[in-house]
């Protein structure tokens, strides 16, 4: 029988891969929090037409990477492949509406079949912010400089540049599309399979394609900024000034396009290239239309995600384990006193390690493989006087301290 390993795209969370990721989290957490982001949780899976509807019929994510199945109560259900969906599906559900304007953080693992490499995984994971109910070119601002301020407080926007590009309005995308058709259809025996799928349905996502030969071709066509109405065109220098105004430096990438028709005006990425090909390490965008196209009622929105794994590749930070106080009873008879004492520290707010056998050099072996900061030695002797004998783990010193005065006594080693 072969030895069992984890799904291929898969990976598993171990101590030290856990920490780097609840960094992240809890890192951005922290930040949004600040701009008053609250925590949500949405199920990780769906039916799948909240992701049919949201994301296109002819998007990769619909098309090749949706994990979906037919449960046993008869219903498809897909995993979820990004947070958005979810997040909008609550809101109309919920009947959130009238408590507009709302803000939200979530994270958690999305999925998605794709070919796994660095920085991209099936089972992946996410940080998320959504905010619901504004559509003045200030929430785009303040979306994107929270973006900027979780990896500021990371450690990596120096790592980054932030692409900027606007969609317009819905007149700016319809004429813009016209003559994207017309110039697409004069390269049509050069475009990729997928391109050519798209031409009539979603031909803004042609723009996005990794396909060589499309890109040659993207590269000479029309650029939608010569295509903006003079509101869309407002919009986006008011952005772009609020951005100015907070010192956040930015590139125009007029190639940057989100293919969906909800989508309008801000679209934006934070890139780096020290990650290979995975270079994205957060992206977002406005989606006015989404909700409404989902029965919900007219309500605009911005928001933007990460990828927890590229960035905590980026930071590269590797947050210690937090060193522990192992209390060692010596004999059996200390045992139950360690284990009430152990339970008390722990009360207090103390990492402890109890070992669970051994003589006293086995003991004092495990509380160094834990990294113990410190560890109070109990024995017969100890008990009767009422002590406990505190041994520093670093110096190696080592001191008698009162049973009734530990939380105090161990007070350094928090």
């Amino acid at each position: 029988m072969p030895s069992l390993q984890p799904v291929r795209g898969t990976h598993d969370l171990l101590p030290a891969d856990a920490r780097r990721h609840n960094h992240v989290v809890e890192t951005a957490r922290a930040v949004v929090g600040r701009y008053g982001y609250e925590e949500i949780a949405t199920p990780i899976f769906e039916f799948t037409e909240v992701f049919q509807r949201t994301l296109g019929d002819t998007s990769d994510i619909v098309t090749k990477e949706m994990y979906t199945f037919v449960d046993r109560g008869g219903e498809q259900i897909t995993l979820r492949p990004e947070a958005t969906a979810g997040i909008a599906r609550a809101f109309i559900s919920g009947g959130l509406a009238q408590h507009a304007p709302l803000k939200y953080f979530c994270a958690g693992p999305m999925f998605r079949f794709e070919r796994p490499q660095k920085g991209r995984l099936r089972q992946f994971h996410q940080i998320d912010i959504e905010l619901l109910g504004v559509g003045e070119p200030l929430g785009d601002v303040e979306v994107i400089a929270a973006a900027a301020d979780v990896l500021q407080a990371l450690g990596v926007l120096d790592k980054t540049t932030l692409e900027l590009n606007t969609l317009g309005d819905t007149e700016s995308r319809t004429a813009y599309r016209t003559v994207l058709v017309d110039y697409l259809k004069g390269h049509l025996q050069r475009l990729s399979e997928d391109s050519r799928a798209r031409l009539e349905r979603n031909p803004l996502r042609i723009l996005d394609s990794k396909d060589q030969s499309d890109r040659a071709i993207i590269a000479e066509a029309p650029v939608f900024t010569d295509y903006l109405t003079p509101g869309a065109r407002d919009y986006f220098d008011r952005v772009r000034a609020g951005l100015d105004a907070l010192g956040i430096g930015y590139s125009v990438n007029a190639r940057l396009v989100r293919g969906l028709d909800y989508y309008c005006h801000t679209a934006f990425e934070f890139t780096t290239t020290e990650l290979g090909a995975q270079g994205t390490v957060i992206a977002g965008g406005r989606y006015d239309g989404l909700i409404e196209m989902m029965g919900g009622p007219p309500t605009p929105g911005i928001g933007w995600a990460g990828g927890i794994e590229r960035l905590a590749m980026l930071a590269g930070i590797e947050p210690p384990a937090r060193r522990p106080i192992a209390v060692v009873p010596i004999g059996e008879t200390a045992e139950t006193a360690a284990l009430a004492i152990a339970a008390r520290l722990r009360r207090a707010g103390y990492t402890v390690d109890l070992g669970y056998k051994g003589n006293l050099k086995r003991r004092m072996k495990q509380a160094n493989k834990v990294n113990a900061a410190a560890a109070l030695l109990l024995g017969d002797d100890e008990l009767k006087r009422k002590v406990a004998t505190l041994r520093d783990m670093t110096s190696g010193t080592q001191v008698d301290v009162p049973l009734d005065g530990l939380e105090t006594a161990l007070a350094g080693y928090r």
